[in-house]
């Protein structure tokens, strides 16, 4: 006869063992189902976006016996280029044969991940080009002195990769190229990129129309900002390349914001349109991409800085650029060492002159004045916003007016000319300045070849819409 005290629960307890081990065994279950769907997404996911990434190889022949020594093992140096290709999803851009490259830069990452460098080389530069064996239909390329954007025409992304590393003498470890759909998609996934402009834009062969001010651009029009060169600015490549370089500086502060990193399925889609966009060299696997960005968490914004080759018109050929030596060398020597710019001594001012933008009006009857105190004022890296002519002509007097929020700047752009007064507008809001050519223009100081200020560039944290 059972005393009632077998089948009784224990003292303070749940369910009976039955029903808890059934609960346990369910909840296991449940458990190892969860975690097998996680893994599973994620190798889903990690295969889908192996699969997005297009390939092209390239070989140890492709780049030569005597590439630059990699000084610092664990830092990264990657060669990115855009491609202005026209077929295929590209072909309502135009039909022109062959592949070109209308934007090249180097992207370095610092061993310790503690700081990058995105390093611009403008188009124009007339520089001695490396030889190049032909591959994959292209003819290949002779030792000669021309554009550096022929590289890619003549030996594809092998040879455009060789001809760096031969004039800066820095190890590049991998390539990534971008064409004009998968700029836009980025753009797109992102959620569009701010930026700011002093004027209206109408600008019929790129399909351009934007108004004045602080907007957000999307694909399309992301696309003819960065592409369009004759109605921004001054109309110069250069210009072109500070506007891709703020643009960029944009988008990263976008990427690298808790908003982004925080939302997995807007993640998701940066990655997805990421992955889509480029080609890139067989040791850029997505696996090396994903550590790459796991170990740059605690990078910010204001560690990624901005640089454009220091440079010079040539007096040789109009409309190409030569590199300004000793400074160009000396940037080349920073990056293929590892180190960063934050503490190269030289820098004349305060506020660096790549943070200043500047609208210039001839108030001279000497036409094209204007354009040609652009072009000596952009070569020492300030911004130009817009060339015209003063309302009265003519001033007798070059000036620099300016207004509360640009005061700190004029002590730089007066230390770089020959004869300038400064002018308060108390009333103006822009931090912009403005400087009026006058009769007794004189022209800029000679450029001190200690002076590095050209190799510091800008931050990421930059906004052109203080400006």
């Amino acid at each position: 006869m059972s005393s009632g005290l077998v089948d009784a629960p224990p003292s303070g307890s749940g369910a009976p063992p039955r029903r808890r081990r059934r609960w346990l065994r369910w909840a296991t279950a449940i458990s190892v189902t969860v975690l097998l769907l996680v893994v599973g997404v994620a190798v889903g996911v990690y295969a889908k976006l192996s699969g997005n990434v297009k390939h092209i190889d390239v070989t140890a022949d492709d780049l030569g016996a005597t590439r630059p020594p990699k000084v610092a093992g664990t830092a990264m140096n990657v060669l990115v280029v855009g491609s202005d290709q026209r077929n295929g999803k590209n072909a309502k851009y135009g039909k022109f044969e062959g592949e070109r490259t209308d934007t090249i830069m180097l992207v370095h990452v610092s061993s310790n991940r503690d700081n990058a460098m995105v390093i611009s080389f403008p188009r124009d530069s007339l520089v001695q080009l490396p030889a190049c064996r032909s591959a994959g239909g292209l003819p290949g390329q002779r030792a000669h002195l021309g554009m550096i954007n022929e590289s890619f025409n003549s030996g594809g992304i092998a040879c455009t990769w060789k001809t760096i590393e031969t004039l800066t003498h820095i190890h590049i470890d991998h390539f990534v190229k971008v064409d004009f759909t998968g700029f836009k998609g980025i753009v797109n996934a992102v959620g569009g990129v701010e930026v700011c402009l002093p004027e209206p834009v109408n600008d019929k062969k790129a399909l351009l129309h934007l108004r004045a001010g602080r907007q957000t651009l999307t694909g399309e029009q992301a696309l003819g900002y960065v592409r369009a060169r004759y109605s921004l600015g001054d109309g110069s490549d250069i210009g072109r390349i500070q506007r891709q370089q703020m643009f960029i500086a944009s988008m990263v502060k976008k990427i690298m914001s808790g908003e982004t990193l925080t939302d997995p399925a807007k993640l998701l889609a940066i990655l997805d349109a990421g992955t889509k966009a480029v080609t890139t060299d067989r040791g850029l696997s997505v696996g090396v991409m994903r550590d790459l960005a796991s170990s740059l968490q605690g990078l910010d914004a204001g560690q990624i800085r901005f640089i454009t080759t220091p440079w010079h018109y040539s007096l040789t050929q109009p409309g190409r650029v030569e590199w300004v030596q000793p400074q160009a060398g000396r940037l080349f020597q920073i990056v293929s060492r590892d180190q960063s710019v934050q503490g190269v001594k030289g820098g004349q001012a305060k506020v660096g002159r790549t943070k200043i933008e500047i609208e210039l009006r001839n108030g001279t009857w000497r036409g094209g004045l204007g354009t040609q105190v652009a072009a000596f004022l952009e070569q020492r890296g300030y911004h130009i916003s817009k060339i015209g002519d003063s309302a009265r002509k003519p001033q007798p007097k070059t000036a620099i007016l300016y207004g509360p929020n640009g005061e700190t700047r004029v002590p730089t752009l007066t230390n770089d000319l020959l004869a300038a007064t400064p002018k308060l507008l108390a009333k103006a809001q822009t931090s912009r300045l403005v400087l009026v050519i006058g009769d007794d223009w004189k022209g800029l100081k000679p450029l001190r070849s200690d002076d590095t200020e050209s190799i510091k560039g800008f931050d990421a944290t930059h906004d052109t819409c203080a400006t």
